[in-house]
């Protein structure tokens, strides 16, 4: 569904770059409507796009991918997150349960396979996700990861077929946590415990506090990225 020419998109991103990522939703909400979805891993990121939504009260649903690997205190958040902003995530997930993956595959896959692990329980759910949607609003942001740093605020997800915007693209860390901070937000109590990125429990370990944003995640491993920022993908 390529609605905008390459040409249009560039004229798009350079006016988004001094563009309020608030400003940049409302665009999103006026396009897609609920065609458009938000994902979140319930980061800070994610929390601060929720807090824009709602506070704004833009008509655009939110999901998040549960691998049923995720840690106790991101489920937990995620239950004071819909009490804070009265609202429902909607869950994605594999019909694959954990014992099917183990007999089917082998056990504690993510340790002996993690790309294969990643694609069955979070690119597949995600894409098959995806089909009904227009547009996927994303967290991730240039400075979390050299394989991140030029992200567009838009740009057109071929493996998804959808359009991925990413308000944040062109924040920092520090502008985030800014955020987060002045309008009191919840947020995983793991991130003031060595945590600066949380995803699944078996592959998220603690860091020192001057390792990068994506530092501890899948540590020892060459792999930096789950796969559903990948843009090209094939069957694992």
């Amino acid at each position: 569904m390529n609605r905008w020419t390459p040409e249009e998109v560039h004229d798009l991103n350079h006016r988004f770059e001094t563009t309020n990522p608030t400003d940049i939703l409302k665009w999103i909400s006026n396009q897609f409507g609920t065609k458009a979805a938000l994902g979140t891993g319930f980061g800070p990121s994610g929390i601060l796009l929720l807090n824009m939504i709602s506070k704004n009260k833009m008509n655009i649903p939110f999901f998040y991918l549960d691998t049923d690997l995720l840690f106790g205190e991101t489920y937990k958040l995620r239950d004071e997150l819909e009490t804070y902003f009265d609202l429902t995530f909607e869950r994605v997930s594999t019909p694959l349960s954990l014992n099917e993956q183990a007999i089917k595959y082998q056990s504690e896959l993510w340790k002996k396979n993690p790309n294969k692990c990643c694609y069955l329980r979070k690119v597949v759910p995600l894409k098959n996700y995806l089909i009904h949607k227009d547009a996927w609003i994303t967290g991730i942001r240039r400075q979390q990861t050299d394989t991140r740093f030029d992200t567009k605020i838009i740009q057109w997800d071929p493996f998804n077929e959808v359009w991925k915007i990413n308000p944040l693209a062109n924040w920092t860390s520090d502008e985030v946590w800014t955020y987060i901070h002045i309008n009191e937000l919840p947020y995983n109590p793991l991130h003031d415990n060595g945590y600066p990125s949380i995803g699944c429990q078996p592959c998220t370990n603690q860091v020192a506090s001057d390792d990068h944003e994506r530092a501890g995640r899948w540590s020892g491993m060459d792999k930096t990225e789950c796969g559903i920022h990948i843009s090209t993908q094939k069957d694992q």
